[in-house]
């Protein structure tokens, strides 16, 4: 949706800061979001995701995350308008969603920081990648052994890499 508003906002648009997200090219929907697109299988997932399979299902992909930010996550999810719009997200969008966007991206050449997880279980490395055929000056970091929730995973690590870009982008001090 950031991406969206950039594309429509380009005069508005100064820098691009993206972690384990950007304009996907050539991308397949995870487990996840295979069976959220599936009618009744997606409705029937989500009534069943209680806070021990969450945990033991997201814990299992991304071991780096604490109990605390699992359940964090989950208390987050947890609720059915939530659960209908992730239904509803995935429903309405195919993978290949931000591949109109590539040339529109490319001609602006705004200053971007990509950072990814080099385990994240949803959103392939190779994403991370794939982002400077949008973004063509992008500096990106991949956190080795990290998931898609790496800003909770190491948060330290993830504002040493974002803060800096960022007061780069306004000429001084981030306030």
């Amino acid at each position: 949706m950031g991406l969206a508003w950039a594309l429509n906002h380009p005069e508005r648009l100064a820098s691009v800061t993206l972690v384990n997200i950007g304009v996907l090219i050539g991308y397949r929907w995870h487990r996840y979001a295979r069976i959220w697109r599936a009618p009744v299988l997606g409705e029937v997932f989500q009534a069943t995701a209680s806070r021990p399979v969450f945990r033991l299902l997201l814990g299992r992909e991304n071991p780096r995350l604490s109990r605390e930010a699992l359940d964090r996550i989950y208390d987050q999810t947890d609720g059915w308008p939530t659960k209908r719009a992730v239904l509803r997200l995935y429903r309405a969008t195919e993978p290949d969603w931000g591949e109109p966007m590539v040339e529109r991206f490319r001609e602006l050449d705004r200053p971007t920081l990509v950072v990814w997880g080099s385990d994240d279980a949803y959103l392939p490395v190779e994403q991370a990648g794939r982002q400077r055929e949008s973004f063509p000056s992008a500096t990106i970091e991949v956190l080795e052994g990290h998931g898609h929730w790496v800003f909770w995973e190491d948060p330290e690590r993830v504002a040493g890499l974002v803060v800096p870009f960022l007061e780069e982008q306004l000429g001084g001090e981030a306030q």
